[in-house]
């Protein structure tokens, strides 16, 4: 009752059909929600597991990427059941002691981890799928203008900067890369996210040239920091905004601070970058729904 009045309630507030799952362990679950998608609700009873799980393909499993579902399916290993039926021994040869006893453990659901309903967020982020569509640089520009500038306000508004900028890069056969830069200080900076995840991206792509489509791109901010202190630089660069401590990135930072000023008096689509707000063809979630899903990372 709880699954069809959290599915009813979603369709009539925001019009999007989901699909939940309902199962004893969160692995369970969350496979329950793959097997009932795009629009279902599956409900998995304790007695009825392995019998629900093991004919299932192995590749809906949590740790399973492209890698690893190569390496099952050359040793003829193609559902869960097959998996479940692989000595522990054999398995641990075949992929290592922390994959083996992992991957072992959930194809007989086995998953101890507890439902934790308040957690302090270690990331903030935010992603965009664009359909099929052929590599296109400008339109992966707009989008990555689009997610930096969203991460950044979120940073800005908490209060909060981060040393870890990653990407996602999700293709037209649905496999995904991802990448991450490190930087030297926290960061909240809307051009310093776009920026690096620009290069991020640049360089997964340049690793994959036989890539044609992408059909999702994702940035987060991690290794955050409360308050993040803002430390100025000697004048070793002319002008660096990617720097924030250099004379253009303070000149940055103010930018961002009098955008988000802006925004917070007169509304989210007030001001903005060039390159988010004159494109007219890109479908933005209505912000009030992004503040649903933003209240769990304070």
């Amino acid at each position: 009752q709880m699954a069809r009045a959290f599915r009813q309630r979603v369709l009539s507030e925001t019009g999007l059909a989901i699909s939940v799952g309902v199962a004893r362990t969160k692995f369970l679950a969350k496979i329950a929600s793959q097997v009932s998608k795009p629009d279902g609700l599956v409900i998995v009873e304790p007695d009825k597991e392995l019998d629900f799980l093991h004919p299932l393909p192995v590749r809906l499993m949590w740790g399973v990427g492209p890698a690893t579902h190569a390496k099952l399916a050359r040793y003829g290993i193609e559902t869960i059941g097959d998996l479940a039926a692989v000595e522990a021994s054999n398995l641990t040869k075949r992929l290592g002691p922390a994959v083996a006893g992992h991957l072992s453990a959930l194809a007989w659901s086995r998953d101890p981890r507890p439902v934790v309903t308040h957690h302090r967020a270690k990331s903030v982020g935010a992603q965009s799928a664009v359909g099929r569509r052929a590599i296109d640089h400008e339109l992966i520009a707009k989008t990555l203008h689009d997610l930096a500038d969203r991460v950044g306000s979120r940073l800005r508004k908490k209060d909060r900067g981060g040393r870890t900028i990653s990407t996602r890069i999700r293709f037209g056969d649905m496999t995904a890369i991802s990448r991450a830069s490190t930087l030297p200080s926290a960061v909240s900076s809307t051009a310093v996210i776009y920026h690096t995840a620009a290069t991020l991206v640049a360089a997964g792509l340049a690793d994959h040239p036989d890539e044609t489509e992408i059909s999702l791109l994702g940035v987060s901010v991690s290794k955050l920091s409360k308050g993040a202190a803002l430390q100025p630089e000697l004048p070793l660069s002319l002008g660096d905004p990617l720097r924030p401590g250099d004379p253009r990135g303070i000149e940055v930072r103010a930018l961002d601070a009098a955008m988000d000023d802006l925004r917070d008096r007169f509304g989210k689509t007030a001001v903005g970058h060039a390159a988010v707000m004159l494109d007219k063809s890109r479908r933005s979630v209505p912000d009030e729904f992004r503040e649903l899903a933003q209240k769990n990372e304070s």
